[in-house]
């Protein structure tokens, strides 16, 4: 991909662009670039060529946002702009679609946004597209790209905290979402961050509380990470077997949850929105002959650069033939059939 003997930019297109389009670049509090057209245009190895969407209003306000051409059909888009990325943030029904059209147009990679698909069959599908080598395509679970994920993995990879012996997994996104569409749209997120941490595969079990198909309560999902030692490369082997995992997916609360704590032989580690604790087994201050936990590390700082590190890896993928997007389409699916494993308890 070189041009008069310099590395040309990798062109890249967008359909779809709502919220994680475009439009949370508005938000003020927001870490940026917090958007697909957002982490793009602040990526100087990329060039944002084109945008595609239905709707006339998002067509207008992310041209005129970003300076580059909209089309209300995203074939009509690939024809004409040939990008070498396309990134899709429309509904997860059209996922599919999308991913195949961009690899009948031969493009290179596809950054497709979570879930992978609404349907175990289409995930499957999408899958095996990239299997195939008719494409790459990442799923943008967005956390396998943050700083502060990336540096709690490591201290679970390093053994630092002994052996994980369980996990909670905590996830309220809404006072009156129905919980079943919380957990598709945002337990996505929470359930492929655990198995990025751990490195092995999340099985549902069995269910109590409440129903997913209401408004109100909490329902309690029992699982576990299953695998031969859920993280092989780890040299301290913290997980080891498998592992209980108790998800819970609440409403009623005016706040958001989206949190997971590895409760472990020499300590504890909860990570989440906002939230990043290390907690280490020392001598007790309040008995003496015991050992209490101890807060070692009690924030994150600095920019975790989560889209910013997912355009990164896009681009290499475009640029390097063997490369493998760190968030595949093989994860993507991983989290899909962990969900369809769940729908019994509507």
């Amino acid at each position: 991909m070189k041009e008069g003997g310099t590395e040309r930019k990798v062109k890249a297109a967008i359909v779809g662009l709502g919220r994680i389009g475009s439009l949370l670049e508005e938000d003020p509090l927001r870490e940026k670039p917090c958007t697909h057209a957002g982490a793009l245009a602040a990526n100087p190895d990329c060039v944002l060529v084109a945008g595609a969407d239905t709707d006339g209003e998002r067509r207008w306000r992310f041209g005129k946002r970003w300076d580059c051409p909209v089309y209300a059909d995203a074939e009509t888009m690939l024809k004409e702009t040939s990008p070498d990325i396309l990134h899709i943030a429309t509904h997860p029904d059209s996922h599919g679609y999308y991913c195949a059209l961009a690899a009948a147009y031969h493009i290179p990679v596809a950054v497709c946004e979570k879930p992978l698909a609404d349907t175990l069959g289409d995930a499957r599908k999408i899958a095996a597209l990239h299997r195939g080598g008719k494409i790459k395509i990442i799923t943008n679970h967005e956390r396998r790209y943050a700083a502060d994920y990336d540096r709690a993995r490591t201290i679970l990879e390093e053994g630092r905290l002994g052996r994980v012996l369980c996990v909670n997994a905590r996830l309220c996104m809404g006072k009156n979402r129905r919980l079943l569409d919380v957990l598709w749209h945002d337990g996505t997120h929470l359930a492929d961050a655990l198995m990025f941490l751990s490195g092995g595969r999340l099985r549902h079990k069995k269910a109590w509380g409440a129903r997913l198909s209401g408004r109100t309560g909490t329902a309690f999902l029992l699982g576990s990470l299953q695998g031969p030692g859920a993280a092989p490369e780890s040299p301290a082997g913290s997980f080891q077997g498998n592992i209980p995992v108790l998800f819970e997916v609440g409403a009623e609360r005016d706040h958001l949850i989206f949190e997971l704590e590895f409760s472990c032989e020499g300590g504890r580690l909860r990570i989440g929105n906002g939230l990043f604790e290390v907690w280490e087994s020392g001598p007790s201050p309040y008995a003496e002959g015991f050992r209490s936990l101890i807060k070692t590390e009690g924030a994150f700082t600095g920019p975790t650069g989560y889209f910013a590190n997912m355009v990164k890896d896009a681009v290499r993928c475009v640029r390097e033939s063997a490369h493998e997007p760190l968030s595949s389409a093989a994860d993507g699916l991983a989290v899909i059939r962990y969900l369809r494993s769940i729908r019994a308890w509507i």
